[in-house]
């Protein structure tokens, strides 16, 4: 088992940023990948970005290419979504997720946390 609490959620102007953590709990955090998703109002879940378990690679949804960016500290048992530039567009709860295998995919991962709300005025 895995368990995944998020922070760092909150409110804040078009063009500001934010930084979510997510830390991780439970078995070895450093043979995980993980993954950012969100979710707004009245939508599906999307894919916002992943890391591999070494941190070696990062993928990122097209919509949030070139304004965020993931990392992870394994000594810390942490994840970070960096978001810049953000756009009332990626106002969502964001979601942060682990699975042995890295992917791009909701229903691939096997762990998630509880979410934290991001709101992007205009």
């Amino acid at each position: 088992q895995v368990q995944l609490v998020e922070s760092g959620g909150g409110l804040v102007q078009a063009g500001g940023s934010l930084r979510l953590s997510c830390a991780a709990s439970g078995r070895t955090f450093s043979s995980y990948a993980m993954g950012w998703f969100r979710q707004a109002p009245g939508k599906e879940r999307e894919f916002v970005a992943a890391i591999s378990w070494s941190g070696g690679s990062t993928y990122y949804a097209d919509s949030v290419k070139g304004r965020f960016t993931i990392s992870r500290d394994n000594a810390k048992n942490t994840v970070y979504l960096q978001m810049n530039s953000l756009k009332p567009e990626d106002t969502a709860v964001y979601y942060c997720a682990a699975d042995p295998n890295l992917g791009w995919a909701p229903g691939g991962y096997d762990y998630w946390g509880q979410g934290t709300q991001v709101t992007v005025s205009s």
